[in-house]
């Protein structure tokens, strides 16, 4: 079996399409606090998930490496990490510099859910050419991001 610790390095370590291949039919990622700049806080099954890794690999933060991994508290179907990346956005041309909290659990060696958090104010001056101003004019949205 799959330990949740090998699912979050392998989820940390792959492509897109690699990563978003270790969730169950079910599975999800989550960003709690995604909604408030306007992006969907859940992202279910492999499909969706790797749609949303896609960009972050391929647009938002092309070429990036998560650094600086913490194992902070694991069980063999619970983890708790702490992650960093250092990149150049893709979309606004902003360096950032932005940490994640990852809580991944696993079932039947994949992973069920994984709840990450992350400073909002960062990544929407990363993700919208305009940062926060465009979130105050509602030029914010998942489907117009992928459009552009």
């Amino acid at each position: 079996m799959i330990s949740a610790r090998h699912l979050m390095l392998g989820y940390l370590e792959r492509a897109a399409h690699q990563s978003a291949s270790l969730f169950a039919p079910t599975g999800t990622l989550e960003f709690p606090y995604f909604g408030s700049i306007g992006l969907p806080p859940v992202l279910k099954g492999p499909a969706n998930i790797e749609k949303f890794l896609g960009f972050l690999h391929d647009t938002l933060y092309p070429g990036f490496k998560f650094e600086k991994v913490i194992i902070h508290i694991e069980t063999a179907r619970q983890v708790f990490a702490e992650y960093h990346i250092i990149n150049r956005s893709g979309v606004s041309g902003k360096n950032v510099k932005q940490q994640f909290f990852g809580y991944l659990t696993a079932y039947q060696g994949r992973i069920q859910r994984l709840v990450e958090a992350n400073d909002v104010i960062v990544a929407a001056e990363a993700i919208f050419p305009q940062g926060l101003a465009a979130i105050a004019e509602g030029k914010v949205g998942w489907e117009k991001l992928l459009r552009n």
